[in-house]
């Protein structure tokens, strides 16, 4: 049901034809679905938002009612889905940068970042396509990266070849950690 809805108000590429980035705050989802935009002209929209403003429940309530399954199945019918993963001290520095994570504002942020982590390992892990490995790659060569996977899997994401070899070819685009 939100997937029929999410493409019909076009806020979202055809079916199956999008990268879908997961991962744990500080992996850099926002910063590489920039770059990944700028090389594959695709749509650039955080589901989050989506849900937030075009549905009226948040991804709590989602997972509540309709059930972590359902939502897993509705990224999987969106494209691939990618993994930005890193090590656990790259990412909760990356996220203490940001002084805006309400889930780090408690007594022991650094904690609670690891319990969250623990429980979250096993669900990214169950349903990526693909992971890389951002602990020590800039955006760009992450966003390389995938496109380079991509290609491995047999995935085009352009209409034509010759726009997806110049979309992953290595030359540099403005957007670094």
């Amino acid at each position: 049901m939100l997937e029929l809805e999410a493409w019909s108000l076009g806020i979202v590429n055809q079916p199956g034809k999008s990268i879908v980035l997961i991962g744990m705050m500080g992996a850099g989802k926002s910063c590489v679905g920039r770059c990944l935009q700028q090389r594959t002209k695709l749509a650039l929209v955080d589901t989050d938002d989506i849900v937030a403003s075009k549905f009226g429940i948040s991804i709590p309530e989602i997972f509540s009612k309709y059930g972590e399954q359902a939502n897993v199945d509705f990224l999987k019918r969106l494209g691939v889905i990618v993994w930005l993963d890193g090590n656990k001290e790259t990412l909760f520095e990356r996220t203490s940068r940001a002084r805006t994570r309400p889930l780090l504002k408690g007594e022991n942020p650094r904690e609670t970042f690891t319990q969250l982590l623990q429980l979250r390992l096993p669900l990214y892990a169950k349903v990526a396509h693909i992971r890389v490995d951002t602990s020590v790659l800039t955006d760009e060569e992450v966003t390389v990266a995938i496109l380079s996977k991509l290609r491995k899997l047999g995935r085009n994401w352009r209409v034509e070849s010759s726009a997806f070899a110049e979309a992953t070819t290595d030359k540099p685009v403005s957007a670094t950690r």
